[in-house]
Parts: C-alpha cells; sequence; structure tokens
C-alpha cells in the first residue's frame, strides 16, 4: 500500500461566505495540489471538503495520513464518525449532526484506504499547512468576486 500524506486547508469569508480548500497530496517525490471552492459555505465544510476531494483523487487504496489545522475534521475522523454512524448521524444529545452529507461523502471516500489524521497548529510555521491556507484563502477570494 502507498503510504500518501494529505495536506489540506479551508476557508471561509464571513462564515457562511465565500469559500474555498487547498489540498496537497505528496507520495515519495511527488505532489500534486487540489483546490476549489463554494459561493456559500462555512469554514468546517471547506476543510472537510479539501480531504474528500484529496481521497477521491486517490487511484488506489492508499495507507494516508491526512495532516489538518482543523480540529473538526481530525477529531470527526479520529474520535466521532463511528459513533455519529451507530446512531444515524446524530449526536449524543440526539440532534442530527452538523454536515451530515459531507461526512457520508467522506465515509465513501475513505473506505478503501487505511486512514490516520493528525491535527497541525495552523498559522505556526508548517510548510504544507502554510501553503493549504494560501490556497484556501485565494479559492475562496475568487468566490467573493462572482
Amino acid at each position: 500500500m502507498k503510504k500518501i500524506y494529505l495536506y489540506s486547508d479551508g476557508s471561509s469569508l464571513g462564515n457562511p461566505g465565500p469559500g474555498g480548500y487547498g489540498t496537497i497530496l505528496k507520495c515519495k517525490d511527488k505532489c500534486k495540489i487540489l483546490s476549489g471552492g463554494a459561493k456559500n459555505t462555512t469554514n468546517n465544510q471547506m476543510e472537510l471538503l479539501g480531504v474528500i476531494e484529496g481521497l477521491k483523487a486517490l487511484k488506489e487504496p492508499c495507507d494516508v495520513e491526512i495532516i489538518s489545522d482543523s480540529k473538526y475534521v481530525v477529531q470527526g475522523i479520529n474520535e466521532w464518525l463511528k459513533n455519529w454512524q451507530k446512531n444515524g448521524f446524530r449526536t449524543a444529545d440526539k440532534k442530527p449532526i452538523k454536515n451530515i452529507e459531507l461526512w457520508q461523502e467522506y465515509i465513501t471516500a475513505s473506505q478503501n484506504h487505511r486512514i490516520n489524521a493528525s491535527w497541525v497548529k495552523g498559522h505556526n510555521g508548517h510548510d504544507e499547512n502554510e501553503e493549504c491556507d494560501k490556497i484556501a484563502k485565494s479559492q475562496a477570494k475568487k468566490f467573493q468576486m462572482e
């Protein structure tokens, strides 16, 4: 199984507002950059969409290390998702989880891969995280101009 490092960041100007994501996939000496966004979205939606789009870009099952500055994404993947699935995508207090469609899309995109998610402090000099942040913000600004 190939080892892939998936770095991703999301941005929203207004939250909700125009938003974007930046994702970098690294495998040995190869690197692929993905980006996108939406006119009316939230920061958490863009954080999660960046991870989803990165996983969708993989053409075979991989060992994927997701590196994100989003505690929402990292904790969602590592801690909350199994219980959400068991509880019909409801929180402990029986309310529907936020961004259910994106989490379901994540499940589909991740099912063939071995996943681990790691949190990094944002805006702290981590090269790939800083690059993803720049990409995400530039995408959000494109949607702001529309």
